[in-house]
């Protein structure tokens, strides 16, 4: 990006031009119009309040008012902390008999990565006794994640499992990175998906911190049972989606 901008004639402080155009609204466009045409690039961060501030000659809340403009149009994102970035293309999700992380951005493309965000050892609530069949407050292990595209984080996922019958899955994550590898070191080598349940909610603080998105733009939740080739559960997932940088495909 750098500051290779389109520069404009400095703006006064008046609230709009002799046209009648107010002059957030001509900030905005004119950062519209570098993204569309190119000159700035997805993932790219944007200059500071005070530098745009100083480039179109207006007060930082004239820049600020613009910024949410963009925003409010898809167009970039605000990131408290870290700054404002020109919004990614949204990934297309794909949810079949066999959803793969890795697999689905890969086929975009994008290159996945990811980390642990937790993993321990709890009794099962009601919900996820239900989904893996087992009685309440029965062991699982949970398996929490944060998915990441090309760095970007795209996912929160909470998967857990039943024990004893899978014993060690964390231990086996923890070496491998991967949900479908470490179940295969356990002896599931192959697993599909019985039921997806999808619904959209505004995130927690927290969840809207790990992705990095507003708590006021909604996430897509993704609730769903895998099951091995005998059809016994032996995952239960609930997958939090940032609801800007990804849409769901549903596969048939």
């Amino acid at each position: 990006m750098g500051d290779n901008f389109l520069t404009p004639p400095a703006l006064d402080q008046p609230n709009a031009d002799d046209d009648g155009v107010a002059r957030w609204r001509r900030i905005e466009r004119a950062i519209a119009g570098e993204i569309e045409g190119g000159l700035l690039q997805p993932g790219d961060r944007l200059p500071t309040e005070q530098a745009l501030a100083g480039r179109f000659g207006v007060h930082r809340h004239t820049v600020r008012r613009a910024m949410a403009a963009l925003a409010q149009r898809g167009l970039i994102r605000i990131e408290q902390g870290r700054g404002t970035f020109v919004q990614e293309d949204v990934i297309d999700y794909a949810l079949g008999r066999r959803t793969r992380f890795s697999e689905n951005l890969l086929r975009q493309r994008r290159e996945p990565s990811g980390r642990s965000l937790r993993a321990l050892k709890m009794p099962a609530s009601a919900a996820v006794a239900a989904a893996l069949q087992l009685a309440p407050g029965a062991p699982v292990a949970l398996i929490e994640t944060l998915g990441e595209a090309d760095g970007t984080p795209i996912s929160i996922g909470q998967h857990f499992f039943p024990l004893p019958r899978l014993a060690g899955i964390i231990e086996r994550y923890a070496e491998t990175g991967s949900i479908t590898r470490a179940l295969a070191a356990l002896g599931v080598s192959d697993y599909v998906r019985r039921t997806t349940r999808l619904t959209s909610r505004l995130p927690s603080h927290e969840e809207a911190a790990h992705l990095r998105q507003p708590p006021t733009r909604p996430i897509l939740q993704s609730e769903a049972v895998n099951v091995d080739p005998d059809g016994l559960p032996i995952e239960y997932g609930v997958t939090k989606f940032a609801g800007e940088r990804v849409q769901i495909v549903v596969e048939t």
